[in-house]
């Protein structure tokens, strides 16, 4: 009982191939992998698996305090469920980049990407970032380029430089990131469109734009950026602030009203979630089948 259609192969093959055309690829943000089913069925391009979500989904700071196994399980769950690429944040790469390609490539995402920010990090939107040398950083590259076993698997290295050395380090950062062999450019709190601009004109290869709302960067329309020459685009918080704003307004009206009777319109609905994780499908007799299919998050695709 498969009910995706793609292998992690496939699904990585696919996602290189689209990142070739002029389109813009889009990847919301998956807080869980209900959310991921919800983010295909709507039609968007890949799923994308926030460091920062993860460390909120916790109850903890985005300070580098999750570790590998926490969210390397967490983003193999949110990739199985889906036919779509999932690329998820190592941060600054747990401590070990061999080990952390390893295990992220087996769990079956499509791609990784990896700051340049010391150990104790903070949110890319936030001030008073620390960087490890340009040097340190290379050799981080070199060493996940090396450990991958999949050619396609994406290896994204991602700069805080623009907030902390300005933009023109950061376009020697990532030249330097590029002939260090990484796939795609992550260039973090870039302010606006001349920045989103000299970016692309200074670089050759896959760029990644991050439209995280209530940062540094303007918030930039698919349109813009498809003319700005970037290649993918990511939602890092957007649903997780969604459900969350949601969840805190209908819990006060409940604590309020003693009641659920005035928020029952803005909840999705039974037969709407039985839709969306395929009820029927599982509605099974073969009890040993299913549970195979529930273990296979646990093997590599």
């Amino acid at each position: 009982m498969h009910f995706t259609k793609k292998t992690v192969v496939e699904k990585r093959s696919d996602l290189i191939k689209k990142l070739q055309s002029k389109k813009l690829l889009r990847f919301p943000g998956a807080y869980n992998p209900l959310c991921a089913k919800l983010i295909a069925e709507i039609g968007f391009d890949g799923v994308y698996v926030s460091g920062g979500v993860m460390s909120n989904d916790l109850g903890l700071p985005d300070i580098g305090l999750t570790s590998l196994e926490q969210v390397s399980y967490r983003s193999s769950q949110i990739a199985r469920v889906t036919d779509l690429p999932t690329i998820v944040d190592i941060d600054t790469g747990f401590g070990d980049c061999k080990k952390t390609i390893e295990v992220f490539e087996n769990k079956g995402l499509a791609g990784c990407h990896l700051e340049d920010q010391v150990a104790e990090k903070r949110c890319g939107h936030l001030d008073n970032k620390e960087l490890i040398s340009k040097e340190e950083m290379i050799k981080k590259i070199q060493e996940c380029v090396k450990s991958r076993k999949d050619k396609n698997f994406l290896i994204i290295a991602r700069t805080d430089a623009n907030t902390v050395e300005g933009l023109d380090k950061t376009i020697d950062r990532i030249k330097s990131y590029e002939s260090a062999g990484a796939d795609m450019i992550f260039p973090e709190a870039l302010k606006d469109e001349s920045d989103f601009e000299k970016v692309r004109k200074n670089t050759n290869g896959f760029l990644l734009a991050n439209m995280t709302e209530f940062g540094k960067s303007k918030l930039l329309d698919k349109k813009q950026l498809e003319n700005l020459g970037y290649n993918l685009v990511i939602y890092p918080v957007t649903t997780q602030r969604l459900a969350m704003k949601s969840a805190e307004d209908g819990l006060k009206s409940i604590f309020k009203d003693g009641h659920q009777n005035n928020i029952i319109d803005k909840m999705q609905t039974r037969k709407r979630l039985y839709e969306l994780v395929e009820y029927e499908k599982y509605n099974t007799p073969d009890k040993k089948k299913l549970q195979i299919f529930l273990l296979r998050d646990t093997n590599n695709e």
